[in-house]
């Protein structure tokens, strides 16, 4: 039976859950947070060690401004009444992506990894203004610059997501089957689980569901 050490999730479907219930894309996003919440629960009593949440990709910049502005609103009002709490759960929290965000918002960010620096039972790894391209791009840039030679151990050594394990498994809720730019050198061996579900009637029983069937797919990996 497999392991399950980390887990990636794309949480696609926000908007079109919110058109579908309340006529706004807002509401949606904002029901969605409370499906974070119930999934890190599960995470932990899952005893997951890392769990990647694809939270605001490089291509979401070409959303509206009000939308936009909701979205980072809504990230900070989390992690002024939830880092405490991450304290109190043993969570550590690490954003994966570039931090060009407002001076606010970096501050905050940087605050919230410091504060939960020393915590082992869970690591959030949350994805925002992350593209795996650009990743990728980055690593190979670094490399160059040190002169260093191009394999996979320098390659990985210089993505955001060093010294973390690869996912072994990813979900993405919303009924699409796409990566979306998301950890594509890193789910190189993942299995992949598309869920029909949007992200905001994504429950424990679902995720504790999928997490089953991944522990009982004989895993390869190239060999008979």
């Amino acid at each position: 039976m497999n392991s399950v050490k980390h887990v990636a999730i794309i949480m696609d479907g926000n908007g079109r859950w919110g058109i579908k219930h309340k006529k706004s894309r807002n509401l949606g996003h904002k029901e969605g947070l409370k499906t974070v919440e119930k999934i890190i629960k599960a995470s932990i009593k899952n005893k997951i060690k890392y769990l990647t949440l694809y939270a605001f990709s490089t291509e979401n910049w070409k959303r509206p401004k009000k939308e936009i502005n909701f979205l980072f609103n809504l990230l900070e009002n989390f992690l002024l009444s939830k880092i405490s709490e991450f304290n109190k759960q043993n969570i550590k929290l690490k954003i994966i992506g570039k931090k060009i965000f407002s001076k606010k918002i970096n501050t905050l960010l940087n605050k919230s990894e410091k504060k939960t620096s020393r915590n082992k039972k869970l690591q959030i790894n949350l994805a925002l203004n992350y593209g795996s391209k650009s990743e990728i791009v980055h690593s190979f840039n670094i490399i160059n610059k040190n002169k260093k030679r191009i394999n996979e151990k320098n390659i990985a050594k210089h993505l955001f997501t060093q010294n973390i394990p690869d996912p072994d498994l990813l979900i993405r809720t919303g009924n699409t089957q796409r990566l979306s730019n998301f950890l594509l050198w890193q789910l190189a061996y993942s299995e992949i689980f598309f869920e029909k579900k949007l992200w905001p009637d994504f429950n424990e029983n679902d995720y504790n569901g999928i997490l089953k069937k991944y522990k009982k797919i004989k895993r390869n990996f190239g060999n008979i």
